[in-house]
């Protein structure tokens, strides 16, 4: 049985069975959409310390302010997602390697954290969502919480694989 972490409408972490290897099913979901439509599976050693640096990120509240105060959050990411400096790339969140690499994805702290996200490749399975961009808010405590309890559970559970010797 799968165990969830957040909200699927704000932000969360969805655990797939335990299985007996490093690879675990883990499904993300940010404003009601499911982020790991292409690749599901996650390598636990990297996966684990990539979620625990951005919760981390995020609890030390060291992610940007808005970019463009006064602009809509789909506008603040088309004008970041235009971008070809390194002012963008002050934005990149949830750097989480396969599991997410089919959404162009940035975050900025507004009263909450705010996560500005669209679905880029050609054969997405939704084509009426390729490009839309889609905007999740959350309570940076609630962010940090629900990767938290996700990376803790994954550790747990990493420990308990019989690992080649």
């Amino acid at each position: 049985m799968a165990r969830r972490f957040g909200d699927r409408v704000t932000f969360a972490v969805e655990i797939g069975e335990v299985e007996p290897h490093q690879l675990r099913v883990v499904d993300l979901w940010a404003a009601g959409m499911r982020l790991t439509i292409e690749d599901n599976y996650a390598f636990l050693p990297f996966f684990i310390r990539v979620t625990r640096s951005s919760a981390a990120q995020v609890r030390r509240r060291d992610v940007k302010p808005c970019p463009f105060p006064g602009r809509t959050p789909e506008e603040i990411f088309r004008l970041l997602h235009a971008d070809d400096t390194e002012f963008r790339e002050q934005f990149w969140f949830m750097q989480w390697g396969e599991t997410v690499d089919n959404v162009s994805k940035y975050a900025y702290l507004d009263d909450d954290l705010v996560i500005v996200f669209a679905f880029w490749r050609p054969d997405h399975p939704f084509p009426d969502d390729l490009g839309k961009v889609f905007v999740a808010r959350i309570p940076p405590e609630e962010f940090v919480a629900t990767v938290e309890e996700a990376a803790d559970l994954l550790d747990a559970e990493l420990v308990n694989v019989d690992l080649p010797r």
